[in-house]
């Protein structure tokens, strides 16, 4: 039950590639995805979820093999959370950076769309936000899938429509 299988470093290489992976083709799969998750984008985390398990286990089936490869994730997690705290760069790297999708009073579509964001999305963001699209100066998709919206006449910007609400 204990014992494992093969090379017990092996475990945490195993996760180390799957983490750096799967953190490559979320940031890679757009800010909406993060931000919000759709039904089908929660399909498609419990699917990879289930497509790499077999590769970050390599089939050990030990308990100690288990806590192995949790800890290695659990560690990384806290290393780039770490790193991305003390570093702007490896913030911007691994969580993004806002992108203005409106000004004054005009919904850049193209960027909408360069960003799989649709207009409707937009559309709720302004009216959350309590501002006519012609009394919109910006609009920004932040990094974490929320839309921030500024006001003509406000001094600061109100996010809305992010992961808490």
């Amino acid at each position: 039950m204990f014992a494992l299988y093969g090379p017990w470093w092996e475990l945490p290489v195993r996760a180390a590639i799957i983490y750096l992976v799967l953190l490559v083709l979320v940031r890679v799969s757009g800010k909406r995805t993060v931000g919000q998750f759709t039904p089908f984008d929660l399909l498609v985390v419990m699917l990879l979820s289930e497509s790499v398990s077999s590769g970050l286990s390599g089939g050990e089936d030990s308990v100690t093999g288990g806590l192995l490869a949790a800890a290695t994730l659990v560690g990384l997690n806290a290393l780039v959370a770490l790193v991305s705290a003390r570093s702007m760069r490896m913030q911007t790297l691994v969580e993004g950076a806002p992108v203005l999708i409106g000004r004054d009073g005009r919904i850049f579509d193209q960027t909408l769309r360069r960003n799989h964001v649709p207009r409707l999305d937009v559309e709720r963001a302004l009216r959350e936000a309590d501002c006519d699209l012609k009394d919109m100066q910006y609009a920004f998709l932040e990094a974490d899938g929320g839309i921030s919206v500024l006001k003509e006449s406000s001094a600061s910007v109100r996010p809305v429509g992010g992961p808490d609400g």
